[in-house]
């Protein structure tokens, strides 16, 4: 394996950090594992209606992980309703499981927030969020999936059946 493939993500379940492997997977590949929805907003940076989305008035506790490869992204107790119609978060569970990059599409300059390990696409990062540090990470609810800790992590396959 190349070493530049290797990564530091953060179980959020367990705590710790380990080493994992970057995934790299052909656009082919990616429409096999999920579903048309979950492929256009995740691999194709769409984003779904407001309002929409499963997670969108969820309040089960756990982390919320990357519905594309299963890292762990926020925890439940950092989501809010910020009124968008998109799950909100004030912060991640680590930065070092995302990764984010200006986005200037739709004529906006924005803040994307993109899966560290599998490059899936989030959705932004804004500055309006709640205090102390007004950060509001606004996401797709099909770019998610809801893991309860101390439950096996489900595997690529995940967003067929969380999204069906």
């Amino acid at each position: 394996m190349n070493p530049d493939d290797v990564l530091e993500l953060f179980d959020a379940c367990a705590g710790v950090t380990f080493s994992t492997a970057i995934i790299h997977r052909t656009e082919s590949e990616w429409q096999e594992i999920l579903t048309p929805a979950v492929y256009r907003v995740a691999r194709k940076a769409g984003t779904e209606p407001p309002f929409s989305g499963i997670y969108t008035k969820c309040d089960k506790e756990g982390v919320y992980a990357c519905a594309c490869c299963g890292t762990h992204l926020f925890f439940s107790q950092d989501k809010f309703d910020s009124g968008t119609g998109w799950p909100s978060f004030s912060r991640p569970v680590s930065p070092d499981n995302i990764e984010v990059h200006q986005d200037s599409s739709y004529g906006m300059m924005r803040t994307e927030v993109l899966c560290r390990r599998c490059k899936a696409h989030l959705g932004h990062v804004f500055d309006d969020g709640p205090l102390p540090d007004r950060t509001r990470y606004c996401m797709n609810s099909l770019s998610l999936s809801l893991v309860v800790c101390g439950t096996e992590i489900p595997d690529t396959n995940m967003a067929k059946s969380v999204h069906e």
